[in-house]
């Protein structure tokens, strides 16, 4: 599984380079097990610190071209950083999410923090946090339940609303940093 693995960092460094460096390195899939659907979701870290995270929640798309069209959203157009520079992408550490199915749930008891993202819904408003949040601040299931509340831009509580869906998922999280060596 590593091999495959490396394959996807390698795939989303590849299109970093393609758009920065005005490479050509081609994008083809070679191996059937990317073709499956699955929510994707492509990080960017620099120095440890976010410098871009976008995905698919739901299995849009495959997981090859998933990879593909959020390693350049990451990069270039979340909306909470200016577009990463050639300059950077030598610090950069790619991260890839790769989603289970989202299973809905009832509260707080049916989460684990550590092992499930959320998706939290209500209206047009929803807000997503991957499993590796909870971890890297130390959070508790209901700290992270409330936070997703957050990010979804409803108060802390909203978990508590009749009318607010709650689902969770597992991912499969890798990076460069763990699999890659540096170049």
């Amino acid at each position: 599984m590593d091999k495959e693995k490396k394959e996807l960092l390698t795939l989303a460094r590849n299109v970093l380079e393609n758009e920065l460096l005005a490479k050509n390195h081609k994008l083809e899939n070679k191996n059937k097990i990317f073709n499956k659907k699955r929510g994707v979701f492509v990080t960017l870290n620099n120095e440890n610190k976010l410098r871009g995270c976008i995905g698919y929640i739901k299995p849009i798309d495959t997981i090859w071209n998933s990879i593909i069209k959020m390693a350049k959203s990451a990069a270039f157009k979340d909306p909470r950083f200016s577009p990463v520079t050639k300059n950077e992408l030598e610090d950069l550490n790619i991260e890839i999410s790769i989603l289970s199915k989202l299973i809905k749930i009832d509260g707080v008891e049916d989460i684990k923090a550590g092992r499930d993202g959320l998706l939290i819904q209500k209206g047009f408003s929803s807000g997503v946090l991957l499993p590796q949040v909870a971890t890297d601040n130390n959070w508790d299931s209901t700290t992270f339940l409330q936070n997703t509340c957050w990010k979804a831009g409803l108060n802390k509580n909203c978990y508590e609303d009749e009318n607010v869906e709650i689902f969770r998922f597992e991912a499969d999280v890798f990076s460069e940093s763990e699999l890659i060596e540096k170049r």
